[in-house]
């Protein structure tokens, strides 16, 4: 490795063209919409697409929506550290996909809401609905910030795009689309930049297997450096990551966004059918493809680390600087992959947009106004402007915090585990109370929000994160202005030993006995406590609820292939008995239950 390497990579002009390219055609898309739905003549069509959309769409913005720059950048140099244990998010995902479409989707479809915080308001008390929208967008105000500002600057650190240009350009064109079109407009956007995103992450793979000669010798690579570490059924919570840590709290933080988080639950209920809004496809693949991508770093530098080195100043610059060593003599192809990285921003920006909108005009104008129709459609509309940019000027804010992918799920698990405990509490407890639900919330809010800053006052040692050893001894500087740097090998197996530890602030650890649990249990601290506390508190009294507000069983794909199989199973063997079959047997008892929804349980 030569001097030259520490020298940030060059754009060419088939790389900017390309990246500008990703920009028009996502604002087309939105003057599209604007020209194809100047009919709008209402505000729920401009924020639920006038409840038509199609399983395909909405999957596929849900896909984009939720990847963002994040996965994109921050997943492969977690795998590169600690291991291909991440891909196991995969399972995590299956059971998100499994519970929401069993449990939450059917109740918020159903009421056929636009804002999911109008169900707090339905099911227990106005004060309730109102601090869920204020945590939704704090949340997502902030989140906005780390998506936008985290790949500008990752991307300026390793080449010669300027940092603002790239924030303010991307931001302004997600903003003018979002505040034309409404919400088909950011679905069919986030259709098109997941063909990016999915173009530009295989052009990287593509190129690292051909450089390294196939697919196996990357494996094997991450095979010797202990990268495939799957199978880590170590039950300490303190522990990064292991198999519970990642299934468990992975599955929980996911469905509270999946399930609960009004960016998502907007784009369910503007589906035409239940049937198109359980349709969720295509997050499994990115992470596979983010896996591997983590093991292709590793393959590249196992024997000279670029972080350690001084090469990049974080590890999210890593995929970036791959970039830029391998496919720069390949004009166009860094391109792709930076307008992935920008697609993936823009998708998750616009969905946020759409959402702020929604529930401010939803929980915070409708509720204590007389507007018109008309007046309300323009009112959305200004809304996404503003919140557009309100996103963009947060991006000055991002500048403060860490690596996006611990950060990301911080943010989301402190003040989303909270909600969703609250939400699981209205859903299955039929005698759940508003008493309970707000004492629950603010409880699970404070305790997770304690654990976080806990966590940052006294961050947990190697012993504990325990990151996979990396090495500079195959580094070779041919230059006399070579940097200043100690080559470290990490620890690979907990110690018992004291490790002195000095993280990016230079803050040394204050204790060696006080430690917190992983980053991803945050989001199952507060919804255990919300849930819990909400549940004590409910016990004390009872009231009556509206069986329309909770869960049946009715309303799950489970049971109905349960009777059918009963059905199917009893009339076989009527048939067997009696040479004939009573069809209308099921109808009569699922008629019978039908008909008991329209009741009110009293506790």
């Amino acid at each position: 490795m030569t001097m030259d390497s520490l020298v940030a990579g060059s754009l060419s002009t088939a790389d900017y063209v390309v990246f500008a390219v990703m920009l028009v055609l996502s604002a087309s898309i939105g003057l599209y919409y604007t020209w194809v739905s100047s009919g709008q003549r209402s505000s729920e069509e401009f924020l639920t697409g006038g409840r038509k959309m199609t399983a395909l769409p909405i999957s596929m913005s849900l896909t984009a929506s939720f990847i963002s720059s994040i996965t994109l950048m921050s997943t492969p140099p977690e795998v590169y550290h600690y291991g291909a244990i991440v891909g196991l998010f995969c399972v995590a995902y299956i059971l998100t996909v499994v519970v929401t479409s069993e449990v939450f989707l059917p109740v918020f479809y159903r009421l056929s809401i636009t804002s999911v915080y109008e169900y707090l308001e339905l099911r227990f008390n106005k004060a309730t609905r109102l601090m869920g929208t204020v945590l939704f967008m704090v949340q997502t105000i902030l989140f906005t910030g780390i998506i936008i500002y985290g790949p500008a600057l990752a991307l300026n650190q390793v080449t010669d795009m300027d940092l603002w240009s790239g924030i303010i350009s991307a931001g302004t064109v997600c903003t003018l689309y979002c505040t034309l079109g409404g919400l088909k407009a950011v679905v069919w956007t986030d259709v098109f930049q997941v063909g990016v995103m999915l173009a530009g992450y295989m052009s990287v793979i593509i190129k690292c297997v051909i450089l390294k000669g196939g697919i196996l010798p990357i494996i094997l690579d991450a095979q010797q450096g202990g990268r495939l570490n799957f199978w880590d059924f170590d039950i300490n919570p303190l522990r990064r990551y292991t198999f519970w840590t990642i299934v468990i709290g992975g599955a929980v933080g996911w469905i509270a966004v999946y399930g609960t988080n009004q960016a998502q639950v907007q784009r369910y209920v503007s589906c035409k059918t239940i049937t198109h809004a359980r349709v969720l496809l295509g997050l499994c693949f990115f992470m596979v493809c983010s896996v591997f991508a983590g093991m292709s770093l590793y393959s590249f530098y196992k024997n000279c680390d670029p972080w350690t080195a001084g090469l990049v100043s974080a590890s999210d610059q890593l995929m970036p600087y791959l970039v830029v060593d391998i496919m720069t003599s390949t004009p166009g192809l860094p391109g792709l992959f930076f307008a992935a990285v920008y697609s993936g921003s823009l998708s998750t920006m616009s969905s946020i947009v759409n959402a702020l909108a929604a529930v401010t005009l939803e929980d915070l104008i409708k509720p204590y106004t007389n507007m018109s129709e008309k007046q309300l459609s323009w009112a959305s509309k200004g809304l996404s402007f503003l919140f557009g940019m309100l996103c963009i000027s947060m991006a000055g804010l991002a500048s403060v915090m860490g690596g996006m992918m611990q950060t990301g799920v911080t943010i989301f698990g402190v003040t989303g585990g909270p909600l969703f405990g609250v939400f699981t509490l209205g859903i299955l407890c039929p005698f759940a109370n508003s008493k309970g639900a707000l004492s629950g919330l603010i409880s699970g809010l404070i305790v997770s929000l304690s654990v976080c800053i806990g966590a940052q006052i006294y961050p947990s040692p190697p012993a504990m994160t325990q990151p996979l050893s990396l090495t500079t001894k195959g580094c070779n500087f041919t230059t006399a202005d070579s940097l200043n740097w100690t080559a470290t090998a990490l620890p690979t197996q907990p110690s018992t030993t004291t490790v002195t530890v000095q993280n990016s602030n230079g803050i040394h650890l204050l204790t060696d006995d006080l430690y917190f649990p992983s980053y991803i249990y945050f989001s199952v601290i507060g919804a255990l406590i919300a849930f819990t506390v909400g549940l004590m508190v409910s016990l004390c009294t009872g009231k009556e609820v509206d069986l329309r507000l909770i869960l049946n069983k009715e309303d799950t794909t489970s049971y109905h292939v349960f009777k059918f199989l009963k059905c199917r199973v009893g009339a076989t063997r009527r048939e067997e008995r009696f040479d004939s079959v009573t069809p209308t047997f099921c109808d009569i008892e699922m008629d019978s239950a039908k008909s008991r929804r329209n009741n009110h349980f009293i506790v």
